[in-house]
Formats: structure tokens, sequence, C-alpha cells
């Protein structure tokens, strides 16, 4: 059986806060385009092009404001 969500909390994008209660392990997003990322360790990355109502399955510390043109992303946390 796969592993749902046990929690999941509204983002709001930033260069300089992380999300609340620590790194997500997915992130949903509700209106597509590019998502930036800063990871639990290493450097930011941009997931360019991604689609309205999609599962982005990567760990996140944060969703950077700069570089993020997606809108209405939920972290999860299974």
């Amino acid at each position: 059986m796969a592993q749902t969500a046990y929690s999941y909390k509204a983002v709001t994008t930033s260069d300089a806060t992380d999300i609340p209660d620590g790194p997500c392990d997915a992130l949903w997003v509700g209106v597509g385009g590019d998502v930036a990322i800063l990871p639990p360790s290493g450097a930011a990355v941009t997931f360019k092009n991604v689609p309205s109502g999609f599962l982005l399955l990567a760990q996140a510390k944060r969703v950077n404001s700069t570089y993020t043109t997606a809108t209405d992303i939920v972290a999860l946390y299974a």
C-alpha cells in the first residue's frame, strides 16, 4: 500500500524562510509553472514547467519565491 500524507500545509514562497514543520516529503502544485526548491541538503534547483495538479515527489525545506511561478503549492508530510 502506498504511504499517504499525515499532514499538509499551504506554502508561502520565500527566499529566506523555510517551510514550517521542517522539510516536506512532496509538494502539490495547484497551478502550474516553475518551482524553485531548496532541498534538505544541497543547492536550490528549479523544476521547470510543472503542470497544474501535479504531485512533485521531492523533499524540500523551502520553496524560493525567486524563479517560482507556480501557485497554490501545498507541502505534504508522509
